[in-house]
């Protein structure tokens, strides 16, 4: 495949995951896929290192749980061969209290025979859970009064 249908193809993936088409976005993965996010996994149980479609269903499944809406804004992306990168502007509301949050993924796609053979994402962490515990953690780290 040529870079540009690669670029396109990691694209409509999110479009799908994004809209929440668990089953079509499995479907465009290898067997074999591969998931890695180095996150907090006590708070972010979903993440961290996933292998296979059944685990990849799984955590699709417990985003959805958790969120009520879905998106995520494209803000630029890279193929090269069989690798496409892309930075992505992530948006997800809280079940729970309708909370939007917001944070950028660098997102790192490996493709095979047309699928999605790995997926590596890098997380901005620290803000993703300023927003999931809705606290000021720098103020509780730091023992210093939290910003009014």
């Amino acid at each position: 495949m040529s870079e540009e249908s690669n670029r396109q193809l990691v694209l409509d993936f999110l479009n799908t995951l994004y809209a929440g088409d668990i089953e079509t976005t499995v479907a465009r993965c290898t067997d074999d896929i591969e998931f890695i996010a180095n996150a907090p996994i006590d708070l972010l149980p979903h993440l961290g290192h996933r292998r296979g479609k059944d685990e990849m269903r799984e955590m699709w499944n417990a985003v959805l749980a958790r969120y009520s809406e879905l998106r995520c804004e494209v803000s630029m992306s890279v193929a090269e061969g069989d690798k496409v990168a892309v930075y992505i502007r992530v948006f997800l509301r809280k079940s729970i209290n309708q909370r939007m949050m917001q944070f950028d993924v660098a997102g790192f796609y490996t493709l095979r025979d047309g699928k999605v053979c790995q997926i590596r994402e890098i997380i901005d962490t620290y803000d993703l859970v300023q927003q999931l515990v809705e606290r000021d953690v720098t103020a509780i780290l730091t023992g210093r009064r939290p910003n009014p």
